[in-house]
């Protein structure tokens, strides 16, 4: 945010620069705090009369969001695709992922929006739910339809209204959606991409008609969002980073393991929260488990994202290309083994090589820290009891996962053992509309989709008849 009293260095605009070639992709100016304040005040007139609608209206709005996402799948997918980086196939399969999220919220929000019968000594009692208002995200690049439209399409559904900082690279995507929502019919101004910087931000955190703030992003974005939303008493969702374990027990189906940790590990260049950062392998079954799962990350190679055939495209950004190196640099310093890879790769774009480290330990940035790229870190345990104190032992706890072929094991490791939010059994961890998402620990807390996520921002209100 700029004014007549801003510094000449801080920027007034946003750059978007096309990842695999280093090129500006789009120049957006930002907005000014009066056209912010602007959009609030239209946006909680507009969201009140939104509400009187039927949830039957705002059904058929949101099957037709779905329709235009699948309609104009390969035009949205290239947006994520020269914005971010992601490989085009994975980005078209984001775009479909949004439209099942749409049908779904369509058929299903009323059966979570049903008053709840309370059996008490009075003549009535009941739960029921109500819309809190407009609610501020802050949005990651990651995944930049999914991650907005898994906040925004159920609380437009319940009645709120959604206003939208994304991250500066999916600007294009960012207003794409907006568009999205208008063309499908629901009001102007009931959901908004703001072009704003961090103090944009906190002015909307603090604006007494924001009612609630929700956030996926780095557990350090978390601290500040957090924060100024407690001193602001707004309800706030935080979804933040992980360092998901993924534990590979002796009776464990290896090529079901090796194929599930590659691909959880590589896909969008291992920018991915719930992606495989640690994978823990019984000692006695390593050199049999790595054959198979080395050759399959081997199968991995940059390449140009818009060629449907490339399956690693480039890092979103040169900062966090440089903040990756710097972590796998450091890491090999501190002694732990480099299998391949570990450098930046030469030429235009934000490209790094596919990297491997066996036997990480802990006290090493690869054990340590989160690495948000496509870095494969191998650490070994002694014994089932081992692999699980070592998957315990992290800051995060978004997501976990176990293969064996034992599956009654395998479930009571994932129900009562591993520490995290979503914990799967032989098969790696992703997000779905049906299913509640979120973490513990420094991963956050709240959730998003299923039931609970409809209910984050909704006043349960208890009524009570005498």
């Amino acid at each position: 945010m700029t004014d007549s009293n801003t510094p000449e260095h801080i920027p007034e605009y946003i750059q978007v620069i096309n990842p695999a070639t280093g090129k500006v992709r789009q120049t957006y100016n930002f907005m000014s705090l009066q056209t912010i304040s602007k959009t609030i005040e239209t946006m909680a007139s507009v969201r009140i009369q939104y509400e009187k609608t039927t949830l039957s209206e705002r059904s058929q709005k949101m099957k037709k969001v779905s329709e235009i996402l699948r309609a104009r799948c390969e035009e949205f997918a290239k947006i994520i695709t020269e914005e971010m980086g992601k490989p085009i196939t994975q980005a078209k399969a984001e775009i479909q992922k949004c439209a099942v999220l749409c049908d779904y919220y369509a058929d299903h929000t009323a059966d979570y929006l049903k008053p709840e019968l309370i059996k008490t000594d009075y003549s009535k009692s009941y739960i029921c739910y109500e819309p809190l208002g407009i609610v501020f995200a802050i949005m990651p690049w990651n995944f930049p339809f999914w991650q907005v439209l898994r906040f925004a399409v159920p609380n437009l559904m319940v009645g709120n209204a959604g206003l939208l900082k994304h991250a500066p690279n999916s600007t294009g995507a960012a207003l794409a959606i907006e568009k999205l929502f208008l063309e499908a019919g629901f009001p102007e101004g009931l959901f908004r991409s703001l072009i704003i910087d961090l103090d944009g931000a906190s002015y909307c955190i603090n604006h007494p008609k924001i009612s609630g703030v929700t956030l996926t992003g780095s557990d350090r974005a978390g601290r500040s969002v957090g924060s100024q939303a407690g001193k602001a008493l707004k309800k706030v969702v935080l979804e933040l980073g992980g360092s998901d374990p993924y534990l590979i027990l002796e009776d464990a189906d290896l090529e079901l393991a090796a194929k599930e940790c590659a691909i959880s590990r590589m896909s969008n260049a291992g920018q991915i929260c719930i992606s495989a950062k640690r994978i823990i392998v019984i000692d006695k079954i390593r050199e049999a488990f790595l054959k198979i799962f080395l050759a399959r990350i081997f199968e991995y190679k940059a390449g140009d994202p818009l060629d449907p055939k490339t399956n690693l495209g480039p890092m979103a950004r040169e900062d966090l290309r440089d903040l990756l190196d710097d972590q796998v640099q450091r890491s090999i310093k501190a002694g732990v083994k480099l299998h391949s890879g570990g450098k930046k790769i030469d030429g235009p774009g934000f490209y790094y090589e596919p990297t491997v480290f066996l036997d990480v330990k802990k006290g090493t940035p690869a054990y340590d820290e989160e690495l948000f790229g496509p870095v494969v870190c191998v650490i070994y345990a002694r014994d089932l009891d081992h692999a699980i104190e070592i998957a315990n032992d992290s800051p995060y706890g978004l997501g976990a996962a176990v293969f064996t072929k034992n599956l009654e094991l395998g479930e009571k490791i994932a129900r009562e053992d591993l520490r995290a939010g979503t914990c799967n059994v032989n098969t790696r961890v992703s997000s779905d509309p049906r299913l509640p998402f979120g973490g513990i620990k420094e991963s956050g807390y709240g959730r998003e989709l299923a039931a609970f996520g409809v209910r984050e921002f909704m006043n349960v209100k208890t009524v009570v008849v005498g």
